[in-house]
């Protein structure tokens, strides 16, 4: 089983990888830094929440692995 600390940083560098990719991408189709920062932000805490909440549901099922 993970650990809820390995599942938070886990969390977090994909949370930052996430909102640098989408700001980019908001930046590039809605040409202003902040319609596309604000966007990746948005985007960067449903992101977050939704993974963290992913990855413990899934920590907690055995199928698959190899004990």
């Amino acid at each position: 089983m993970e650990t809820r600390a390995r599942t938070l940083v886990k969390s977090v560098l994909w949370t930052a990888l996430g909102l640098v990719s989408m700001a980019g991408v908001g930046l590039a189709f809605t040409g202003s830094l902040a319609v596309g920062g604000g966007m990746a932000v948005v985007n960067a805490v449903i992101g977050f929440l939704s993974y963290l909440v992913y990855e413990r549901l899934w920590s907690g099922i055995r199928w698959g692995r190899h004990v």
